[in-house]
């Protein structure tokens, strides 16, 4: 890679495709032969640049989960670029959808990918990876300092009222040694459309299609009827209702981990695709992607649930902006790609200093091209 600045806080990442995966970069020094091949590959070359935005008033809303990322993006992007405004919104994927699909507003967040029904009625809608995010599953067990282990099957018997406290034989069998309450179990689900609800349930529809439904997973589900659950708004109020619930499990989009765990919630090990049992972290989604690099689309729509990767936590997927190709002005469709192409840009939005903060896992690099040719297309 060889990054140059320009004028103003413009920078240009120059790197070159190499066959299907290969990454390399032209050196300066290079031999007669060297050159000449470079010349061969130099119409795969990609430069990913930041452009110079016109000034534009943008919104977003959408994911809660993205929510507080796109709250320490905002104010940095706004401090090079003054003449553009951002304002954020969190009110569940399901709005962004919808929202960015009317032209409500300028950029939609989702942790879902568009249906094949949403983009047949909406062909211009693109769906937009910007980082890599994760679901963890929490419970609130005073006393309980052990990680759980959590099978999708056993996750599906709770939501379907088959195993009702957490000293059920099934847990117990699971977590040998660990001494278990007998205290009954409260199921929380989100209330609104939800992505997190869209992978959650993608990932017990893949562990146990036979109990829960093979496809039976959406943004929205229709919840089995059972007698100890309730429905909560966001990421937050999952958490705040799980810290209010004793006994409750609760899932919860992996930005929201902290705050989880102050309010002294636990979080499961969860059983992967190969029958290990994997945390929530950094690494364990990233080797959980990284599976998945070189069959991800062009277009990004790719689910990365429960996979067959060894030390992968199986509840992850892309982070997407959903933003409609034919913006209302050349302003803000050229506000909108500079935002997008920052937050997506490893010197950027996706460097450490920003993903961090919320647990989240930078885009590969073949991702991250690939996110930049969609984004190009917005006009």
């Amino acid at each position: 890679m060889n990054w140059k600045s320009r004028t103003g806080a413009r920078l240009t990442l120059s790197v070159v495709l190499a066959g299907a995966m290969g990454l390399t970069s032209l050196a300066s020094g290079a031999s007669a032969s060297t050159k000449t091949k470079a010349k061969a590959k130099a119409k795969s070359a990609v430069t990913l640049v930041v452009e110079k935005p016109a000034a534009a008033n943008l919104s977003e809303t959408g994911s809660t989960l993205l929510y507080p990322l796109w709250n320490i993006w905002a104010p940095d992007y706004q401090a090079t670029y003054h003449n553009v405004t951002i304002s954020t919104a969190g009110t569940g994927s399901g709005t962004g959808i919808a929202d960015a699909a009317s032209g409500t507003v300028n950029i939609g967040s989702s942790d879902a990918y568009l249906s094949p029904t949403t983009l047949a009625a909406n062909p211009t809608l693109l769906n937009i990876p910007l980082a890599i995010s994760y679901q963890a599953i929490v419970y609130d067990i005073a006393g309980l300092t052990a990680h759980l282990k959590l099978s999708g099957t056993l996750i599906t018997q709770i939501y379907l009222g088959k195993i009702t406290n957490w000293n059920d034989s099934a847990i117990a069998a699971l977590n040998p040694g660990v001494k278990l309450p007998s205290l009954p179990i409260v199921a929380l689900h989100r209330s609104d459309g939800s992505g997190d609800t869209f992978i959650f349930s993608q990932y017990v529809a893949r562990q146990d299609g036979a109990q829960w439904g093979a496809g039976n997973f959406g943004t929205t589900v229709t919840w089995p009827a059972i007698k100890n659950q309730l429905a909560e708004a966001g990421n937050g109020g999952m958490v705040s209702g799980c810290a209010a619930t004793p006994g409750c499990i609760a899932y919860v989009g992996i930005s929201y981990l902290t705050q989880a765990l102050g309010d002294g919630l636990g979080y499961a090990q969860i059983k992967n695709g190969i029958g290990q049992y994997v945390l929530p972290t950094p690494s364990s989604a990233s080797r959980e992607a990284q599976g998945y690099t070189k069959i991800t689309p062009a277009n990004g729509t790719i689910s990365m649930v429960n996979g067959r990767v060894k030390g992968g936590y199986p509840i992850v997927n892309y982070e997407y902006a959903i933003v409609n190709k034919h913006q209302s002005s050349a302003s803000d469709a050229q506000a909108v790609r500079s935002v997008l192409e920052w937050a997506i840009n490893p010197k950027f939005g996706n460097s450490s200093k920003y993903l961090s903060q919320v647990r989240f896992v930078a885009l590969p690099m073949k991702v991250v091209l690939q996110s930049f040719k969609q984004i190009k297309t917005i006009k």
